[in-house]
């Protein structure tokens, strides 16, 4: 497909730090699954050809498949959810307001022991749906089977980074580097890090398995880390250590990585996610839902620990929304620190966007920018909620909604559009539409 968007006004934060975003007024062009020009109309290239002009070199005439007029909305790279877990939205509402360690073991683990790869491969489609109407271009995705998860966003054009999942219980070491090998060859649209569920479920032997992997294929590991104060304490008394220390004693962060949650975290915690380079994945809804706690953000920024945003599983958040997740991002930073300051706005956004594609391997997806993959939404500007236009940014994280999006586009195609959903099929034959399933 070659698109053209024009009459826009475009966020392409090309920016290397949040700062002061530029907005582009004008058009963004995109030939295939990337972007081939962001900038004004009035030296914009009048063809869709690599040359700009109007015709290709068969000298046949170069058109655009499509011309959209964005009526002055706002175009931004799409949100990226760095921590979720899709094929939970079977347990949405299902065991709430409930401790984590108790949600955890006696509602959430005895109720996934019955899924089949058949169930993770349909209710991972239905997040994936829920995804797009969010604004959310691509997942890193923490779940049990990432056979049926590669399946079901392969089949929907979505983008997902499937994160192993081992601990004592589901996976091992040996499926891990298997899945590595092969799901980042799989398709343009998947692949694959390495992870584990968490110290508190995985025991030694397998944790120093998984070390001993990563500094083979140089890359990095995530986890679980520090979610709840008893998980912290108890790692402190079984090794002496915070998981943070442990883990890094055992070499798993050899080649960066990343924790998430990452709520009850000590200086020198923070010291070594700042030395490996680690990402910091925050979940604000799930962890102020499980009363898990408030991280150290603002202290993480200061010391230049990268930040991005997911939203835990539909189970324990319960819906995946980006625009919740940013504004309690910086609401829950305030509370915390008693200071309305802190964590700005832009910092946030900065976060959900292009710190949330780093985060998970997706340096080509992070901006607006020749040659970078046209992941990207449009946000309506002219709902009542988002006027008066004092500042964009501000806007978006603070008084921002699912409803000002008005178009997903993944990899240049469009999978949703002014409440359509437009997944593995001709655009103008919607696979769904209103409250109809996958």
């Amino acid at each position: 497909m070659k698109i053209r968007i024009y009459n826009a006004r475009i966020l392409p934060m090309t920016e290397e730090k949040a700062g002061h975003f530029q907005i582009v007024e004008g058009e963004i062009q995109i030939i295939e699954d990337k972007i081939a020009y962001v900038g004004s109309s009035e030296i914009a290239p009048s063809g869709c050809g690599s040359t700009g002009k109007e015709q290709s070199a068969s000298g046949a005439d170069d058109k655009w498949d499509r011309e959209i007029d964005a009526q002055g909305n706002l175009i931004l790279p799409g949100f990226k959810n760095a921590h979720t877990h899709s094929g939970m939205t079977f347990l949405r509402s299902y065991a709430d307001d409930l401790p984590l360690l108790d949600w955890l073991n006696k509602q959430v683990f005895p109720m996934e022991a019955k899924l089949t790869p058949e169930d993770v491969y349909l209710f991972s489609k239905l997040a994936v749906l829920e995804y797009l109407t969010s604004g959310i271009t691509a997942n890193f995705d923490m779940y049990l089977t990432p056979d049926t998860m590669a399946q079901a966003s392969k089949d929907l054009g979505f983008r997902t980074v499937i994160c192993g999942a081992v601990n004592d219980f589901v996976q091992s070491v040996p499926e891990m580097e298997k899945w590595y090998k092969t799901y980042n060859q799989f398709d343009p649209l998947i692949s694959y890090q390495l992870g584990f569920h968490a110290e508190y479920t995985t025991s030694k032997p397998i944790l120093e398995d998984i070390a001993a992997l990563a500094k083979d294929l140089k890359t990095p590991v995530y986890m679980h880390n520090s979610e709840s104060c008893s998980e912290t304490e108890q790692c402190i008394d079984r090794t002496g250590m915070t998981p943070t220390a442990y883990l890094d004693s055992l070499g798993m962060f050899a080649h960066g990585g990343g924790g998430f949650h990452c709520i009850h975290m000590t200086e020198e915690d923070l010291e070594i996610f700042k030395e490996r380079g680690l990402y910091v994945v925050t979940n604000p809804a799930s962890n102020m839902k499980l009363a898990s706690g408030i991280p150290p953000l603002t202290k993480m920024l200061q010391m230049g620990i990268p930040v991005a945003i997911g939203t835990d599983g539909p189970a324990s958040n319960n819906c995946l929304d980006m625009f919740r997740e940013m504004f309690l991002v910086t609401g829950l930073a305030k509370l915390k620190e008693k200071d309305a300051a802190v964590v700005d706005a832009k910092e946030v956004l900065y976060m959900a966007a292009v710190q949330g594609a780093r985060a998970i391997g997706l340096a080509d997806c992070d901006s607006l920018a020749p040659g970078k993959q046209a992941d990207l939404i449009m946000i309506d500007l002219h709902q009542p909620n988002m006027q008066p236009l004092n500042n964009l940014t501000k806007n978006i994280v603070y008084s921002g909604s699912k409803q000002n999006v008005v178009m997903t586009m993944i990899a240049g195609k469009i999978l949703y559009e002014k409440g359509e959903f437009y997944v593995n099929c001709n655009r103008r034959q919607p696979a769904v539409r209103g409250q109809h399933a996958v």
